[in-house]
């Protein structure tokens, strides 16, 4: 018999095999691709139940940490859940400050490991929505006001909080000719009330708008079309 095979068979004579058991049950329990995503700096921890121990009755619990803290805090609102989601928002709101998660799981009275998430640092991970857009017709031209989104934070006055108050923030606005089928990029700038003029009148015209922040080299998605029949 080689060394390999008598360890091996030391560890099996060794261990009940009922801990073996439990620690197989440990090991498949531990949630998988724990991970953030985040939108308009809504942070919400994702994961995955573990490989091959799911069940109804298996629970998470999640906490969180900021990058050099030696101490994990509780989510006390994902202490014990179903879901495969927590929402830490809130507990995340310094947007400049690195972050961790981590989940485990507990099934049958059997609790799995931590998955700790990679570092998490907001304001270079969000993803910003596309700018919403008002549309209205002047005399044959359309002026379009353009409205970057908003975020789940508030200032002091108790006032909804717009990603400009983070990012300096570039709007790109194209038209679309229907009858041409061509598109063109009428406006790049920091200004958020465009005016678009020279249109043919009994033309169909739609207006698409995205924003483009320099400092991360990052464009959001493109708005949804919005489209104007002029008289």
């Amino acid at each position: 018999m080689t060394p390999k095979h008598c360890f091996l068979g030391f560890l099996i004579s060794f261990f009940p095999t009922g801990v073996i058991e439990t620690q197989s049950a440990h090991e498949c329990l531990k949630p998988q691709r724990v991970h953030f995503q985040s939108r308009n700096f809504h942070n919400i921890l994702h994961w995955q139940p573990g490989r091959a121990c799911t069940s109804n009755s298996s629970i998470y619990f999640v906490q969180y940490k900021t990058y050099g803290q030696r101490q994990w805090k509780n989510k006390e609102d994902c202490w014990g859940i179903l879901e495969f989601f927590c929402d830490l928002t809130n507990e995340t709101s310094d947007i400049q400050e690195p972050y961790y998660g981590r989940v485990r799981t507990t099934s049958a009275g059997i609790h799995s490991g931590w998955t700790m998430t990679q570092r998490f640092t907001p304001w270079w991970e969000t993803k910003i929505d596309p700018p919403v857009m008002n549309i209205t017709q002047v005399n044959g031209s359309l002026l379009v006001i353009l409205h970057a989104p908003n975020l789940p934070y508030r200032d002091k006055k108790g006032k909804s909080v717009s990603v400009e108050n983070y990012y300096e923030l570039v709007y790109r606005v194209f038209i679309i000719n229907n009858s041409l089928e061509k598109e063109q990029k009428v406006y790049e700038g920091a200004g958020r009330v465009v005016e678009i003029g020279a249109l043919a009148p009994h033309s169909v015209y739609c207006v698409v708008a995205e924003m483009y922040q320099p400092m991360l080299d990052r464009r959001s998605q493109r708005s949804e079309e919005r489209c104007v029949e002029l008289p």
